[in-house]
């Protein structure tokens, strides 16, 4: 196959570096068609070992290396298809409405995963998840994640009317308190655009959440948010049943 520089209407992405394409190939190993390495990386026979038993060529060549890459510290690149997943209905997601920037929405998939959610909707448009520069971010994690597109967060909703909806809204009616906010085993935390967060609609959407902080600035980053309101959830020990 000729291997071209990615773009979102292409059937296949890469993962960069040395790290995302070894969670590549621990955990998709049917989507991926090819490994390329530069001839200076040192780890080829890992590759090779993982590769190997699924059938998966292994090439040197340093000059796609550099024209898929624009990073010069990558020295090897997963070429896999891309795929579509279903969300699980017997596990808490995470919903991301219209996400915009793919580096922010790989650290909230490789924070998910450390927090144990592995299962994330996203509210079209949204970042493509697909996209190199969201894998790298991710450091792979993308590829432990089900993440299923929406075009409404109704949509969503209709697929999934057993858990309950936490949105972190600065407008919201209820403070997090860590250990104290009540949830049944299925719940989806909800969160907004980078740049408007949620709409005022998502304040009827189940319960609205405010993350308490202080007035010295106006709002928290998107990946910090995610991340707080995560390890809150995760970190409740009697859930309510």
């Amino acid at each position: 196959m000729e291997i071209k520089p990615y773009k979102k209407d292409h059937e296949y992405s890469y993962s960069l570096g040395a790290f995302p394409t070894v969670e590549l190939l621990k955990t998709r190993p049917e989507t991926v068609k090819q490994v390329i390495l530069h001839s200076t990386f040192t780890d080829a026979e890992n590759i090779k070992k993982l590769s190997a038993p699924h059938g998966i060529e292994v090439v040197v060549n340093d000059k796609l290396i550099q024209k898929l890459s624009d990073k010069e510290n990558c020295f090897c690149i997963g070429v896999f298809s891309k795929y579509e997943d279903k969300l699980r209905n017997d596990r808490p997601h995470i919903c991301l409405v219209n996400p915009g920037n793919m580096g922010n929405l790989g650290t909230i998939i490789r924070t998910a995963i450390g927090f144990g959610i592995k299962d994330m909707a996203i509210i079209s448009p949204g970042a493509d998840v697909f996209n190199p520069k969201t894998v790298r971010a991710s450091m792979g994690a993308v590829f432990r994640m089900n993440i299923r597109y929406f075009e409404s967060f109704e949509d969503y909703e209709k697929d999934f009317p057993e858990h309950e909806i936490f949105c972190f809204m600065l407008n919201a009616n209820h403070t997090l308190e860590v250990g104290k906010t009540e949830h049944s085993l299925l719940y989806t935390l909800v969160f907004g655009n980078e740049a408007t967060g949620l709409p005022d609609s998502f304040l009827t959407k189940g319960k609205s959440i405010i993350i308490p902080q202080s007035e010295e600035v106006d709002s928290l980053n998107i990946t910090i948010a995610a991340g707080v309101g995560m390890y809150a959830f995760s970190s409740i020990t009697n859930p309510k049943k």
